[in-house]
């Protein structure tokens, strides 16, 4: 049990919400992520990494004001987490379908500059990156056991396809960001409930 007792919420937890668990495929980059390989075959992630990945990427994200911060989910089963991420931090969000050239088009109505993009999965969420890769900030990106990771600054290695693993992951970021901020006590974690952060 000692391992587990500095993790950011209880193991149990993080196995309830299947933060772990990848898929049957997995790439070259995930690889030092992976922790073993299921009898069924699915790779499953290492959770100290994931627990320590979080850390770095709340302190990382506090170094932005939420006005800077975009968040981006192309995939359905994000944009519950995402939505609820965006309402307690304030930061931008875009779920669905990304408008290509909101971060690089001057002659956009919508147009604004981030200084850091945070994607739910690199693949679906390309468009984003590649914007983002045009203007030259650094990008954070939800990976999970089958995704290449050669466009990520950050990598936060996680099943990014559950919503309940999402709802979990932003729960803690949302938590993690407004401490590091000073917004919340560093013993307290935000009053909304995970059941907010999941989907329909």
């Amino acid at each position: 049990m000692a391992e587990t007792e500095d993790l950011l919420v209880p193991m149990e937890q993080y196995l309830a919400a299947g933060i772990h668990i990848g898929t049957k495929f997995r790439t070259k980059d995930m690889e030092p992520f992976i922790y073993k390989v299921n009898p069924n075959g699915l790779s499953v992630l290492n959770i100290q990494k994931i627990d320590k990945r979080l850390r770095l990427a709340a302190k990382l994200l506090s170094k932005y004001d939420p006005e800077d911060i975009l968040v981006v989910s192309r995939r359905e089963n994000g944009w519950q987490a995402v939505k609820t991420f965006a309402k307690i931090t304030n930061v931008k969000s875009y779920t669905g379908r990304y408008p290509a050239g909101v971060i690089t088009n001057t002659n956009l109505d919508n147009f604004f500059e981030p200084e850091i993009l945070l994607v739910i999965d690199p693949w679906p969420d390309k468009n984003a990156v590649n914007d983002a890769i045009k203007i030259g900030i650094p990008i954070i990106g939800l990976c999970d056991s089958n995704n290449t990771t050669n466009n990520i600054d950050f990598v936060l290695p996680c099943n990014n396809k559950g919503s309940k693993s999402l709802a979990l992951i932003f729960k803690i970021l949302a938590t993690g960001y407004l401490q590091e901020r000073g917004h919340l006590p560093k013993d307290k974690e935000i009053d909304t409930p995970l059941s907010e952060f999941i989907g329909e």
